[in-house]
């Protein structure tokens, strides 16, 4: 299996992807606030906040599913990589990572777009956050799954260059 047929890094704005499923980077509450859930929020409707409020609350470093509302993505999977108005962890996002990519292929998809989890609101590391999550997604890919190719669709340059930085160096070291 090669990662680079299966990992897309991307700059972009994740609210315009057409995928079948986009990832919120969201708090325990799944309460759409700011950031890549204000987004989605603005962009998708509020029929994505209504599905968020009929789950409630999910423990932190879980996921949840929602349809895409108005978005060009068909569902959007909520990772909570921290609680409401709290920092996220590595442990929160690389469970989060996991539970996210696990429902999409519960759901038979087969396209998911993430962005950088935790480091807007939450303030987490850039670089950790790219080495845990592509590091997740590449364990994910060595099971059995549904998904073809996931795409990290970063908003600047900053962490275009990060995430692309960490996936050269995760290559290296699977082909050593």
């Amino acid at each position: 299996m090669n990662l680079c047929d299966r990992i897309e890094i991307r700059q972009g704005d994740i609210t315009e992807m057409d995928t079948d499923a986009i990832v919120n980077a969201a708090n325990n509450e799944l309460q759409l606030g700011g950031g890549v859930a204000g987004a989605i929020r603005h962009k998708g409707g509020p029929r994505i906040q209504a599905e968020c409020d009929e789950i409630g609350t999910i423990p932190v470093g879980g996921a949840a599913i929602t349809s895409g509302g108005n978005l060009k993505a068909r569902h959007v999977i909520h990772a909570a990589s921290m609680q409401l108005g709290g920092p996220a962890s590595a442990h929160s996002l690389r469970s989060s990572t996991a539970h996210a990519l696990r429902i999409a292929a519960q759901n038979n998809l087969e396209t998911i777009a993430f962005p950088a989890v935790g480091t807007g609101i939450a303030g987490f590391p850039l670089r950790e956050c790219a080495e845990i999550m592509l590091r997740e997604t590449a364990k994910h890919f060595e099971g059995p799954t549904s998904l073809e190719k996931v795409s990290f669709v970063l908003f600047d340059e900053e962490a275009l260059a990060v995430f692309e930085e960490v996936f050269a160096e995760l290559g290296k070291k699977d082909s050593a």
